[in-house]
């Protein structure tokens, strides 16, 4: 299979990683250290117990170094420049090739079959967690499913996807309800990023300090609510076992959220805890935990210069 992954950042970069032995893979970058690092010396790939494997793998920073055609285009970029890297994958699609976006936060799909058509979109999630440590360096810090949702006409080829995740020990599985799959990553991100920006701390802090599993709680139990009213079927047990479980699987990872605030760059926190306060609002639901939550994170973003 060929595969374009656009966006190669922590998500980016382990997929890559893993999917290379067993498909043609090409990561696009705009980021030109980065690219020169991976064509100079392979990705480094630190592995949970701390072995480092350098990985070969092509990378171009320009779409018309891509001389290729698609089976794949993975979008891997932050949800912010989602409509840009489909306009990216557009002219470089198989005829019958899928743009998969495995993004945090809400309407990337729509954004992506806005440029490629809904027959060619598809929506992931994935509990598989990574970290972006310099210049051609990730650290893959957790493992957990991934999990794809196929439109009619794309099963075959959605199932073909998922067979080659699982051969390169992705653990993948398809479903057909791509509003509940969205929704119940959303509220994992939802439980878990903002405050683990906010606290400075690791994914698994969040579970193990009785404070702060209390604020994970609270947002998560208003996500839900939010949910139901939009007619989401998602269990609230199910839905917080689920963000707790995540955490232990991922308890060293360094969550997207936190990475991005330790960096000075700009968060995804529109569409993950923002979106819950505006899809409440629709419904008449209240989010004071959320919109809190969103409130300060904003803040970090607007005072990084100032930072003491």
């Amino acid at each position: 299979m060929e595969i374009l992954i656009i966006g190669a950042g922590a998500m980016g970069g382990l997929f890559a990683a893993l999917l290379a032995p067993h498909a043609e893979v090409t990561l696009y970058t705009t980021n030109l250290e980065h690219a020169a690092a991976i064509n100079r010396d392979g990705l480094a790939v630190t592995a949970k117990d701390g072995v480092v494997e350098h990985r070969a793998i092509r990378i171009v920073s320009e779409p018309h170094l891509y001389s290729r055609r698609a089976d794949l285009a993975l979008i891997c970029t932050k949800a912010r420049a989602t409509s840009q890297a489909a306009q990216i994958a557009l002219p470089l699609l198989a005829e019958d090739g899928l743009a998969l976006t495995l993004q945090n936060g809400l309407g990337n799909l729509e954004q992506i079959a806005a440029v490629v058509g809904a027959s060619k979109a598809v929506a992931g999630i994935t509990a598989q967690a990574a970290t972006l440590l310099g210049p051609g360096q990730v650290r893959h810090a957790g493992n957990g499913p991934t999990v794809l949702a196929h439109a009619p006409g794309q099963s075959v080829r959605v199932a073909a996807i998922a067979a080659l995740f699982n051969r390169a020990g992705i653990d993948t599985q398809v479903v057909e309800d791509v509003d509940r799959l969205l929704w119940s990553k959303l509220i994992v991100n939802v439980g878990i990023n903002a405050l683990t920006a906010l606290l400075r701390v690791p994914n698994g802090s969040l579970a193990q300090v009785p404070e702060c599993e209390m604020l994970m709680t609270e947002a998560v139990t208003e996500a839900v609510a939010v949910a139901r009213a939009l007619g989401i079927k998602l269990p609230y047990d199910q839905q917080l076992d689920r963000v707790l479980q995540v955490c232990a699987l991922t308890a060293p990872n360094r969550s997207s959220m936190l990475q991005d605030i330790l960096r000075g760059a700009p968060t995804e926190i529109e569409v993950i805890n923002g979106a819950i306060v505006a899809k409440g609002r629709t419904v008449g639901i209240p989010t004071p935990v959320n919109l809190l939550l969103t409130q300060l994170i904003k803040a970090l973003e607007a005072t990084a210069s100032y930072r003491i």
